[in-house]
Parts: C-alpha cells; sequence; structure tokens
C-alpha cells in the first residue's frame, strides 16, 4: 500500500515537471497590454445605442441588513 502512494506521488510530480517544460503557445496568454481601452469596448459593443433605463431607488423599500 505504501509503495503505491508513493508511486502515485511520483507520477504526478513528474506529470507536473513535464507540462511546466512544454513551450506554452502565445495565443493562450493574455497580458494587460492586449486588452482594448474601455471606451473602444464599448463604441465596439454598441453602448451608446442600447435604450435609457429608469432605475428606482429601493433603499427605502428594502434596507440593509442590520450587522450583528
Amino acid at each position: 500500500m505504501m509503495r503505491l502512494t508513493i508511486s502515485a506521488i511520483a507520477v504526478v510530480a513528474l506529470m507536473g515537471a513535464a507540462a511546466a517544460m512544454l513551450p506554452r503557445s502565445p495565443s493562450i496568454e493574455l497580458s494587460a497590454a492586449a486588452m482594448p481601452p474601455l471606451q473602444e469596448l464599448h463604441t465596439m459593443a454598441g453602448v451608446s445605442t442600447l435604450p435609457v433605463q429608469d432605475i428606482e431607488d429601493q433603499s427605502l423599500v428594502f434596507p440593509p441588513a442590520a450587522k450583528r
């Protein structure tokens, strides 16, 4: 039983080491520099064409829960 556990741990460690050594595809790695500005995202999504919604203030109807 002990040999099986040690063997399983060794196999998992070897698989982890092998996965860490594999080269990563540059298409998978995203960085903050690849993110377009928020205003450009809004323009691409057409946010300005969405209808304006009136949101009722329900803070008096549903007050926040009291801290205990």
